[in-house]
């Protein structure tokens, strides 16, 4: 409702009145910006408005107004109640601040924080009582209680004592004389001459107080400046040597402002540098594909088991350092992957005794999609996420260390400060831009300006640009055409929506990837091969290229270009996997542009000479060998005495190891044994790939009740206005039964005539009901058949038939004919 609309309409004189007078469509925006007040649906507007007034409903909703929202309901709370709009204007004088306050006062009605027209505009009582100062709980304003406040426990004489001091007449009574005294100091002219007569001290204590805090010390005996200010009432005593400045004396030294500094505009974002659009873009590009590549190689390293998990829940320090030097990154960046594969379902504990972190079967589909697509589920799972990798290292309120996929680093406030960052660099920056930081954390502040969630949002923000980057949503700092995609459904909303319902589910998502799509590099399908024994991929590889040369060879380096060596220990994994030297010349040969280098043709025929030239078995553990001499030799080595070996035969050797200590002792003396099955063929060691059962990612925790769609926001509605309609229909009064506000109350046999004889007549009926669950509510019906111990009508509460069992039915009234 507008402000003319409200000033020309009777004035409501309850906020339930003010809500019953709103429209749809300004309930469901009340219903929407504070989701709680449906939980349960209220049965009428009397509920709804208690509801709304309650200290946990309020303390949220005051907790999410902007900056400036929050000064004008501290000045309301300030002000006389009620208050007018005039008055409002007066406490928060400037243009910009006139200019913006029919928005904060449309803001505070429209959440049912302040109701009534611009003559009687009143702030809930709960609010009020919130934000009012008092000793205990100061107000952002620094003003003091009133003048009516601070001597409601002065004795009469004291307060007569001020009024003849001031220079005012004596009254009759104390009420009276706090009135004069208020008239006094609320009259510019009478206070300023008031002022003039007082000593230059007097006025330097007064502007120390002014703006807060309005509680200073005093002697038992104070100063003759002090004293000619107690005299008057300029200053009161609250406390043995407290005294206080009324509000009234304050707020003329201050012109009448209630604050200080206002601030009506909300900061902008300042640009840190400008790029070209083309230029981000391709930066992001490249940092998305890094961020597929990296999730990828996670859970490669982890393809065979990964970490245990710690009796606690999470991954050890051990081994989040150890897969940060796997992944070449620090720890932090590190918890970030872990914990964005989880995320996204391609990770998770495998549920077994000795617990361990692997792949899930998830991971297994998304590794064969196209990598944009691959990217798009990342992204979808980190916009929704509350779980928060920059928490990981830190301590809990118990002073624990927390730790990655651990529990208690869900943050529900995550998700909304996530998007409202990448929202601002979408709406308030053209592209290629970068915003400076700190200009972020300034226009959060300002929007959530809560105190108790302040660190938290500052970090959160920082960490959102952060990842943002490593994600590939931004490239330099500036938002990127696919991010701008991603985000379109975050545009123009405060707080944004996220669209994400699921990995690669959201129809953003599936446009940001077909836009990322073209700015991938193609794979190839070919390396460089040096004399060096190095190849390098000038670029990503096709999927069996890069699974067979991983195999081949070591990664030493990784970039734009990845090098990858070929050691003994590489050539000799290619064999145990069960290829030949001339299946490895082969494929290299193939997949080269360069030709085959003779050092590294050398290494792979050296190495497959003398692989499997040794056999180990189990006896515990054998070895066998054609030729004794190099089974003498093994026995001459002092490195083989722990294996414990004995010779059973001149080409037969037994040890008291298992096969694979005996495997990897020989190796490390140099030899190149293979292990081979009961039947005397080589054992070809094949990746045992491990995962879990079928998990699903982790549910965000959410901030408070959940958003209600518009299905459960109409229903509510209806539900409330029908309940309304029954609870305010007029009644006709029985003489045993006056009309006092209470579910009706009637004899069983009356209940029964009663319902009869509306189904003759067809009219409505008022009832009182007890579900099963012990709930009272009352209804508006029209009885179409009672039989069988039942009632069935048509329930004009919710709109539809229903029967109701009589003995639940409390009482019968009829409806007057109004």
């Amino acid at each position: 409702m507008s402000s003319d609309e409200q000033t020309t309409a009777a004035a409501p004189r309850s906020l339930a009145e003010a809500l019953r007078a709103r429209n749809d469509s300004s309930l469901a925006a009340l219903l929407r910006a504070r989701p709680d007040l449906l939980g349960p649906v209220p049965n009428d507007m009397t509920q709804l408005a208690t509801r709304a007034g309650t200290r946990a409903s309020v303390i949220r909703a005051l907790e999410r107004l902007d900056r400036y929202t929050q000064q004008v309901a501290q000045a309301l709370a300030v002000a006389p109640d009620p208050t007018t709009y005039d008055t409002l204007e007066t406490l928060l004088p400037g243009e910009d601040s006139v200019a913006a306050l029919p928005r904060a006062v449309a803001t505070l009605r429209g959440q049912a924080l302040a109701w009534g027209g611009d003559d009687q505009l009143r702030l809930v009582r709960t609010a009020r009582e919130l934000l009012a100062p008092t000793p205990q709980h100061p107000s952002p304003t620094g003003l003091g209680p009133t003048v009516a406040e601070v001597t409601s426990g002065m004795s009469p004489g004291r307060v007569q004592e001020i009024v003849a001091a001031a220079g005012l007449p004596s009254t009759h009574d104390p009420v009276s004389a706090v009135a004069a005294l208020t008239a006094l100091f609320t009259d510019p002219t009478r206070m300023s001459a008031l002022l003039d007569e007082a000593p230059t001290e007097a006025i330097d204590v007064l502007n120390r107080l002014v703006w807060g805090p309005p509680y200073g010390q005093v002697t038992a005996q104070p100063a003759a400046h002090l004293r000619w200010l107690l005299d008057r009432g300029l200053l009161v005593p609250t406390n043995p040597g407290t005294v206080v400045l009324p509000r009234e004396t304050a707020l003329h030294l201050r012109g009448g402002r209630a604050h200080r500094t206002l601030e009506p505009l909300a900061p902008p974002l300042r640009e840190k540098a400008a790029h070209r659009p083309q230029v981000v873009d391709a930066t992001a590009a490249a940092e998305a594909y890094t961020a597929v590549t990296t999730v990828e190689e996670l859970l490669k390293d982890w393809d065979e088991g990964g970490p245990a998990v710690l009796r606690a829940g999470g991954l050890s320090v051990r081994d989040l350092k150890r897969t940060a030097v796997a992944l070449d990154s620090t720890e932090q960046t590190a918890a970030f992957w872990v914990e964005l594969a989880y995320a996204a379902g391609l990770l998770a504990p495998d549920g077994e005794a000795d617990e361990r972190y692997a792949a899930t079967p998830a991971y297994d589909e998304w590794v064969l999609l196209p990598p944009a697509e691959r990217w798009g589920r990342l992204a979808a799972a980190w916009l929704p996420a509350t779980r928060t990798a920059g928490l990981v290292g830190g301590r809990d309120g118990k002073d624990r260390t927390l730790s990655a996929l651990g529990p208690h680093l869900d943050r529900s406030a995550a998700p909304e400060v996530r998007g409202r960052v990448l929202a601002l660099l979408h709406d308030e920056l053209p592209e290629g831009s970068s915003p400076e930081p700190d200009s972020v954390i300034e226009r959060l502040t300002w929007e959530r300006p809560s105190p108790a969630a302040l660190d938290l949002r500052t970090r959160l923000a920082q960490w959102t640009l952060t990842e943002a980057e490593l994600l590939g949503i931004t490239g330099r700092g500036a938002l990127s055409a696919h991010g701008r995609s991603l985000l379109q459904p975050l545009a123009n909303q405060a707080p944004p929506a996220i669209e994400a319902r699921g990995p690669g589910q959201s129809p953003a998502t599936d446009r940001a990837a077909k836009l990322l799509a073209p700015l991938l590099p193609e794979p190839l399908d070919h390396v460089l091969l040096q004399a060096d024994l190095t190849a390098v991929a000038p670029g990503p590889l096709e999927r069996p290229l890069a699974d067979a040369l991983s195999v081949l060879a070591d990664i030493e380096s990784k970039g734009g270009a990845t090098v990858y060596r070929f050691t003994p220990g590489s050539v000799r994994r290619a064999l145990d996997s069960g290829r030949t030297a001339s299946d490895l010349q082969a494929f290299l040969a193939e997949h080269s542009r360069t030709p085959v280098p003779q050092p590294l043709a050398y290494l792979i025929d050296d190495v497959a000479r003398r692989h499997g030239h040794l056999r180990i078995g189990a006896a515990s553990a054998y070895v066998r060998c054609d030729d004794d001499a190099v089974l003498g030799e093994i026995m001459a080595d002092k490195r083989s005495a722990p294996l414990r070996l004995r010779r059973l035969a001149p080409t037969v050797l037994a040890a008291q190891a298992d096969p694979g200590t005996l495997l990897e002792g020989l190796r490390s003396m140099g030899f190149a044994p293979a292990a081979e099955t009961p039947e005397g063929d080589v054992l070809i060691a094949r990746a045992h790939a491990h995962r879990t059962p079928p998990r699903t990612a982790p549910d965000p925790v959410p901030d408070g009740p959940p958003l209600p769609d518009d299905t459960l926001v109409e229903a509510a509605l209806r539900a409330i206005r029908a309940g309304d309609a029954a609870s305010t229909a007029p009644r006709k009064q029985a003489p045993a039964h006056p009309g006092n506000g209470e579910l009706p109350r009637t004899g069983s046999a009356e209940t029964l005539a009663t319902m009869q004889a509306a189904v003759l007549t067809g009219e409505a009926l008022w009832i009182g009901y007890v579900n099963a669950e012990g709930a009272a509510s009352q209804r508006v019906i029209a009885p179409v058949r009672v039989e069988g111990g039942f009632v069935t009508a048509y329930d004009h509460t919710a709109d539809e038939v229903r029967t109701y069992p009589l003995h639940r039915v409390t009482g019968v009234a009829e409806l007057s004919e109004q």
